[in-house]
């Protein structure tokens, strides 16, 4: 893939390798997602995901990246982020995806089950596309200046089981609302996307 922001993007992504978590007790579980980069003409694009919604999903309907809980069979975290997104986008990374570096590990700091996640970041070439399963109820390629972009900078207000509210930056576009994990996994790719970019 010989496309010259993916190449900066990688020697980035190799300059700043994934932090660990701070200190603290083991997890119940682990997880991987996988951050899809895929060239456009004038922008890189990233695959961002919505959730079904399904009872007793403590993610049901949020935006996401593809990937899922850690399974015995995963020789490691990134077979796990490759595994997911096989399963579902129907994307095989194996075969259409470039490993190009890992960010920094993340957990939910609220209310959610503690899991540690670590995202994966893939480059794919320009004509890959989704094939969603039951999983995921969208799927949509959103370039990296439209998420750069001030505008899309808002605040997300969860409401608790007891009726108490608590805010969140977000990035909202097209309709969607992305907060949570994913926001902390888009913000710090962003940062680095930036340095690759000169900017």
């Amino acid at each position: 893939m010989p496309d010259p922001r993916i190449a900066a993007l990688q020697a980035a992504l190799a300059a700043t390798p994934g932090l660990a978590a701070p200190p603290q007790a083991p997890p119940p579980a682990r997880a991987a997602v996988a951050l899809l980069v895929r060239p456009a003409p004038d922008d890189l694009e990233l695959l961002l995901i919505r959730r079904a919604e399904r009872e007793g999903d403590p993610w049901s309907g949020h935006m996401a990246l593809p990937g899922g809980r850690a399974d015995p069979r995963d020789a490691d975290a990134a077979a796990t982020a490759v595994r997911e997104t096989r399963e579902e986008v129907g994307i095989d990374l194996d075969a259409h995806g470039r490993l190009l570096g890992v960010l920094d590990e993340v957990a939910p700091r609220s209310g959610a089950p503690r899991i540690a996640v670590t995202p994966f970041v893939f480059a794919v070439e320009p004509g890959v596309e989704p094939v969603p399963n039951h999983e995921v109820q969208a799927a949509v390629w959103i370039p990296v200046g439209e998420l750069s972009d001030p505008g899309t900078t808002v605040e997300y207000l969860h409401e608790l089981a007891g009726g108490a509210t608590l805010r969140f930056p977000a990035y909202g576009t097209r309709g969607y609302v992305i907060w949570g994990l994913t926001h902390r996994i888009l913000t710090r790719f962003l940062e680095l996307h930036a340095q690759a970019a000169g900017g």
